[in-house]
């Protein structure tokens, strides 16, 4: 039996990124940037107003006032999209509208809040500082300037300024291709009803479901019954089509847990099994040349804190993230906690702030690898160190915001 940390350790030394390859930016959501990306050109490419209101040259009202308000000849509109060449004349005022660029000569921008227009000019009662109300040429970014190191998650607005920046297409780290086994004679469907022995399964849902939080579709989904056989078939077919294979149960010491076994006769190597880890203990991980194989328990609740806690860092780094986006914080606990010494425990807890803004903690209730809702009801683990026997109310303690809580 190994610890957590080098079996996150273990994991990540033997998870490589993937190939990268061109996509539209329009299909890139989701995916990780390859390369550095520039400013093709400087940004914004012209100076325009970012209000509606009259471009003017700044000293034409100076000595504008209350008492002595100033008033220009309106000479002309300009609005967003308008690629005409407007010339400001002397004590004349142009109106525009926002994201129409700057006539040539004007230097500010009053907000039409401000200004009164009457028989054709704008009276004006108090001066404006110069580039007021005016988006400046190359004031983001300039030509040539870094925007996105490779690593970079592109998201909603990542990809919105890629489209600012001109880019059709991006070069991304590949998405891995999984493949999921989920083991067990005593699992049915969800609508099913079911006989005396029988459950239903919770993993496929709930698996398949977090895959998508990567815009990952797995390649392969089998539901196998715990025979040697149909394991041995669903196994080998995962191995054929998929980068990671990720199995749930039959990974025990028991006489119908066979994928160590089959793992060992397809030439998988066995780089870990067994974690000192409370939920999560018996957790196979091995690998064939690159291909990445995980044995997560067969308790629905085992299986998806093991899946956020081993599977989930191997999927970043194949896909090209340096660092794993995992949000933590410190919280003060609100009740005791005890354990054995020995085991690194991850307890599901539901987090938020009282009156005085204070982070409080407070563990949910079913806390045993089998209950649902205990995980269900929770958005965060709390990290019960390996060799504590005892967290004292009002403690301060490690968190984990749980990814689905971000989604």
């Amino acid at each position: 039996m190994i610890d957590f940390e080098t079996a996150v350790s273990e994991v990540l030394r033997q998870t490589y990124s993937l190939a990268t390859r061109p996509i539209r930016l329009a299909d890139s959501c989701g995916y990780v940037l390859a390369e550095d990306m520039l400013a093709r050109e400087a940004i914004p490419l012209f100076d325009s107003s970012s209000v509606d209101g009259y471009a003017i040259r700044a000293d034409d009202i100076l000595s504008a006032s209350s008492s002595s308000p100033v008033h220009l000849m309106v000479q002309g509109s300009l609005q967003a999209g308008d690629s005409r060449v407007h010339h400001l004349k002397r004590n004349h005022a142009i109106k525009i509208f926002t994201g129409a660029p700057i006539p040539l000569d004007a230097d500010a921008v009053v907000m039409k809040e401000f200004a009164v227009e009457e028989n054709g000019k704008a009276v004006f009662h108090e001066p404006v500082h110069m580039w007021e109300n005016v988006r400046k040429h190359g004031a983001e970014f300039s030509e040539g300037a870094a925007v996105f190191s490779a690593g970079t998650l592109i998201t909603p607005p990542v990809m919105g300024m890629l489209a600012v920046l001109g880019y059709p297409k991006v070069e991304v780290y590949r998405k891995p291709k999984v493949a999921l086994i989920i083991t067990g004679n005593e699992l049915r469907a969800p609508g099913s009803r079911l006989k005396r022995g029988q459950i239903r399964d919770a993993n496929s849902l709930s698996l398949i479901n977090m895959l998508r939080a990567f815009a990952i579709q797995p390649v392969f989904v089998a539901s196998v019954r715990d025979v040697k056989g149909a394991v041995s078939s669903a196994l080998k077919k995962a191995l054929k089509k998929a980068d990671v294979v990720i199995s749930t149960g039959g990974i025990s010491v028991g006489e119908y847990d066979f994928v160590r076994d089959v793992a060992a006769g397809l030439h998988v190597q066995t780089i870990f099994w067994k974690i000192s880890l409370k939920p999560g203990k018996p957790n196979y991980f091995g690998i064939k040349g690159r291909k990445l194989v995980f044995g997560l328990p067969g308790n629905p609740v085992s299986a998806l804190v093991s899946f956020e806690l081993l599977v989930r860092p191997a999927l970043l780094k194949m896909q090209g993230i340096k660092i794993e986006n995992q949000i933590s914080f410190r919280a003060r606990l609100t009740r005791d906690l005890r354990k054995k010494a020995g085991r690194m425990e991850f307890v599901r807890a539901f987090f938020a702030k009282n009156s005085g803004s204070e982070l409080l903690v407070t563990p949910t209730t079913g806390q045993d690898s089998h209950m649902m809702s205990g995980l269900a009801k929770a958005n965060c683990l709390i990290l019960f160190p390996k060799d504590a026997e005892f967290l004292p109310k009002g403690a301060i303690v490690e968190i984990r915001v749980l990814p689905w809580q971000q989604w």
